[in-house]
């Protein structure tokens, strides 16, 4: 169904191919998990895959490549679509239309299904995905993980034999992680399967096969899932590839906050909340009676699930949306009456789509942007320009346009540029996302270490793991209502 022969793919400005001579081939019904680091071609092979690259996405392909038997190099997308269906890492990417039914409906319609044929499988694709009740939702109110799940429910109903889902469960909390791959083992068998994928644990249960990919997309090892992975795990952890929690040494690891952490302070606190509601409808609030203080030097996990309001928490505590009653203070001042120019010197937000963050279109002149606000002189601010390239793994990419960025670096990004000017407070929402191993426990390293210097860290997460090893204290939400805050070890999931 797939096959792969030394392929490599360079894109124009690229400091060097990837995949670079990758080798693969995937059985009619198989479900196979590809495991890679950040940057080695596993998004680009699903472009190639699909006929987007080089149709749509210019890049140099050389291999061969075939997809049930047909060339995606000399079949346009359109055509390659009535076989091969691609889950995007960001679902909000692949929507067309405004309404649930009718983004399901789209692809069916360029398939030119009759239209009595439509309602019973747009029915069933969305029953399949546990968003039946959500037919007539605008796509601009759900989610991250109702996103995705609507994203996935437009693929089944076009009934496309070879699914690639690209890290599918990376928005989705615990609980929608697990109803997620539930849909996936129904359609193990029906389909040929390419999954790409970090966590590891929620799903190996679930695949015929693991491909390991080292740096530069080549197959590392491939076999029968654990033994693969036991068999080859000093390699792996070196590649920065997620391991089962049983085969990864870091997974025992705890911050002590008692050594080499400054006291917290609640004199000012960093974030203060009293009554806060906030809600584009009145009727139905997103955040409901908030009363929480965050002191500095804190290091705060908000989770909860999709879809309870912790982007939304975030952005109320920077002034970004403004409360229809309840007052913020941060750091002893009514957020309101903060300046936006004065605001950035107090905190930063590192979004959870990177690209609603970039406002440049050169990697190098991101990370200067927010200094050249500040009015750094200019070797200081090169300086640290070069220190932050450096420090995130980007300096081949420094004259790139973020947009064209693998998500794993567009996300390297968005913290760096948050980090320039050195805020007090850094909310980071779902850091890790699209993150190997390595490098995700480089940026908790790093915000760790600026923690140790008194800068106050919140991030919103759905990785437990990161919640275990890393929070100080723990913010839980629940249909906007704080249901727990509390010391880490105190919180039970």
């Amino acid at each position: 169904m797939i096959y792969v022969d030394d392929l490599v793919v360079t894109f124009p400005t690229a400091p060097h191919p990837a995949p670079q001579g990758l080798t693969l081939q995937v059985e009619e019904g198989e479900t196979v998990l590809l495991l890679g680091p950040s940057g080695c071609g596993k998004s680009t092979l699903a472009y190639v895959l699909t006929g987007l690259i080089p149709h749509d996405l210019h890049a140099r392909v050389a291999g061969r490549v075939q997809v049930r038997g047909r060339d995606p190099q000399r079949e346009l997308p359109g055509r390659m679509a009535v076989h091969v269906g691609y889950l995007l890492q960001d679902p909000e990417a692949s929507f067309a239309t405004l309404v649930v039914e009718d983004e399901v409906a789209f692809g069916l319609e360029n398939l030119r299904v009759p239209r009595e044929d439509m309602e019973p499988r747009i029915t069933q694709a969305l029953e399949a995905v546990g968003m039946a009740g959500f037919r007539h939702r605008r796509l601009d109110t759900l989610s991250g993980g109702e996103a995705q799940r609507v994203a996935l429910a437009a693929l089944l109903a076009m009934r496309q034999p070879v699914l690639i889902l690209d890290e599918p469960t990376a928005n989705l909390d615990p609980q929608g992680t697990r109803e997620f791959f539930q849909v996936l083992a129904g359609l193990r068998g029906k389909h040929t399967l390419l999954l790409i994928e970090h966590k590891v644990d929620a799903c190996l249960h679930l695949v015929d096969r693991v491909v390991l990919l080292d740096e530069r997309g080549r197959v590392l090892a491939q076999g029968a899932p654990r033994p693969t992975l036991m068999a080859h795990r000093e390699a792996a952890l070196r590649a920065g590839l997620w391991l089962p929690q049983d085969l990864d040494p870091r997974a025992a690891f705890r911050v002590d906050f008692r050594r080499g952490f400054p006291p917290l302070r609640t004199d000012p606190p960093a974030v203060e909340m009293r009554d806060v509601v906030f809600g584009y409808d009145a009727t139905q609030p997103l955040l409901r009676n908030v009363n929480l203080t965050i002191p500095q030097g804190d290091f705060l996990a908000v989770v909860g699930p999709n879809g309870s309001g912790k982007s939304t928490l975030a952005h109320v505590m920077l002034g970004l949306k403004r409360p229809a009653q309840g007052q913020v203070r941060l750091f002893g001042r009514d957020v309101e009456g903060i300046p936006a120019r004065e605001l950035i010197r107090y905190a930063g937000l590192v979004f959870q789509n990177p690209e609603h963050q970039f406002v440049t279109e050169r990697v190098w002149d991101e990370l200067a942007y927010t200094l050249r606000v500040h009015g750094w002189e200019e070797a200081r601010l090169r300086q640290r320009v070069e220190y932050l390239l450096e420090r995130f793994r980007l300096k081949p990419y420094a004259n790139h346009n973020p947009f064209r960025l693998s998500q794993g670096q567009k996300r390297r990004l968005s913290v760096g540029t948050m980090l320039a000017g050195g805020p007090r407070l850094l909310i980071f929402d779902e850091p890790t996302f699209g993150q190997d191993r390595n490098t995700a426990y480089a940026l908790m390293d790093l915000m760790l270490e600026l923690n140790r210097e008194g800068v106050t860290i919140v991030f919103i997460t759905h990785d437990m793991r990161l919640v275990r090893q890393y929070a100080r204290h723990v913010l839980a939400l629940e249909r906007g209502r704080v249901v727990f805050h509390g010391p880490a070890e105190g919180y039970v999931p």
